[in-house]
């Protein structure tokens, strides 16, 4: 049996400072072999043009450098949106989406291969839940997009394929990573991670103080309606969603953004947005983006532009920001929800 190196990309500075304490090389050394892995580009060991010939020697006899193969990439009409597809050391496929608006470039990370939360107007969803990425292979879309595009990325959101918090751990460690000041040192407030409610895990991201933004899937006003579209909510029921949501905000001083799909005949009436303001304005700190629902092949549609037109018109009375996201790259199904791998092997 052939055997698997392990990727250098996914270990942090303390890892690094373990495998050369393993191996008996200098403490500082790690530092070195952070920096080249996170702020160059580099693709093969011979990039590392500080480091000692025995210490890369070492390297290469356990350790590759990058986790992920880069498959293919496909472009909008628009050439606002990018989507690549990326294949892991098991085979799966996965996708992440770059997004350009103005000056701010936005890359969609995806955190599983598939999702196990079923939300029933997800093209992921229909994949089914096959593996939890490990954090190399999330922070190397980032990498890897990197060394393809011109303009820098500012901002990351973990809103891919996947359910973010049920990877906490790996997702956590590549938020970390995408952060620190020794490598890639993007600010905190400009990194995103989504969860559809795991109310948990939101729970612990407030008691550790991180310091990312959060998101939350909301996509219903009654906890009813909410677990038609999301069987997530008959074990996180929307009143504990809200109160996890609430003690966030207090807890954390920080803004909170929830996410509402809007569902033709589902979420989309006058009262659903009256019971928006009613149950978000006990949120404070939060702000609301309504993303008119990006069609897959299934059994949900988005709503007419003067529906649209009234549940926004509605929100203008809210307390708290509300704005409109009309998706980018719907013609390359790169969309909000419409991330999926119709055949997960190539």
């Amino acid at each position: 049996m052939n055997k698997v190196n392990s990727p250098l990309i996914g270990k942090n500075l303390t890892d690094l400072k373990e495998m050369c304490e393993k191996h008996v090389v200098e403490p500082f050394r790690a530092k070195q072999l952070f920096n080249w892995l996170y702020s160059n580009d580099i693709n093969g060991f011979n990039d590392l043009t500080n480091l000692p010939k025995e210490f890369i020697n070492i390297l290469k006899l356990d350790h590759c450098i990058h986790p992920l193969e880069f498959v293919q990439s496909t472009k909008s009409n628009s050439e606002l949106t990018n989507k690549f597809l990326f294949k892991t050391s098991s085979g799966s496929l996965i996708e992440s989406v770059l997004m350009n608006e103005g000056n701010r470039v936005t890359l969609c990370l995806s955190t599983q291969v598939g999702c196990a939360l079923d939300c029933k107007f997800c093209a992921t969803a229909k994949m089914g839940f096959k593996e939890n990425l490990n954090s190399g292979e999330i922070l190397d879309q980032y990498l890897l997009i990197r060394q393809k595009v011109k303009k820098p990325i500012t901002n990351i959101v973990f809103m891919g394929m996947g359910e973010p918090f049920l990877n906490y751990k790996n997702v956590i460690k590549a938020a970390h990573l995408l952060h620190s000041p020794d490598g890639i040192n993007m600010s905190t407030k400009r990194i995103t991670i989504s969860t559809a409610g795991v109310i948990s895990k939101i729970k612990r991201f407030t008691k550790e103080k991180e310091k990312f933004k959060l998101a939350i899937s909301l996509n219903g006003t009654t906890n009813e309606q909410r677990s038609l579209i999301m069987p997530i909510t008959l074990k996180n029921s929307l009143d504990d969603l809200l109160d996890a949501s609430k003690k966030y905000t207090e807890s954390s001083n920080r803004w909170l953004t929830f996410e509402y799909v809007l569902l033709k005949e589902r979420n989309d009436t006058v009262e659903d947005a009256n019971r928006l303001i009613t149950l978000l304005t006990e949120v404070q700190r939060c702000k609301l983006n309504v993303i008119p629902y990006n069609e897959i092949d299934g059994e949900f549609q988005r709503p007419n532009q003067n529906q649209i037109q009234a549940f926004m018109n509605k929100l203008r009375s809210a307390q708290f920001p509300v704005t409109i996201r009309w998706s980018k790259g719907t013609d390359i199904d790169a969309g909000c929800g419409q991330l999926a791998i119709k055949n997960n092997s190539m």
